[in-house]
């Protein structure tokens, strides 16, 4: 069973970048041919692709974001992180990660439970 769980600050100040992390149990991100994707959700609104790395390390971005954001690894903890610089509060979302991503029609298996992040002074 896959577990992932996102993890970071809860509140960050608008212009300051904003960084979580996932933490993965039950299986290994750097496993054929998996992908793992950061996706958010904005207050009444849908979710949100915002970019994945893959089992090769390998990134991947939306492009309304992709000047933004940076996906990163670090295999010998099983983590992924999340970089989104110069936040203002339309950033405020709920942020998770979770296996899968990148293609339309991409299956999400496994989810994170999601950490809501406030962008606000």
């Amino acid at each position: 069973q896959v577990q992932l769980v996102e993890s970071g600050p809860g509140l960050v100040k608008p212009s300051q970048t904003l960084s979580l992390t996932c933490t993965v149990s039950g299986g290994s991100i750097t496993t054929n041919y998996y992908y793992w994707s950061w996706i958010r959700q904005p207050p009444g609104k849908g979710l949100e692709w915002m970019g994945a790395i893959a089992y090769s390390g390998s990134t991947y971005y939306s492009p309304s974001l992709k000047s933004r954001t940076s996906i990163s690894r670090d295999t010998s903890k099983n983590q992924f992180t999340l970089q989104l610089s110069s936040v203002t509060p339309e950033d405020t979302a709920v942020y998770y990660c979770a296996r899968g991503g990148v293609v339309a029609g991409t299956v999400y298996d496994y989810w994170g439970q999601g950490t809501q992040v406030t962008v606000s002074s």
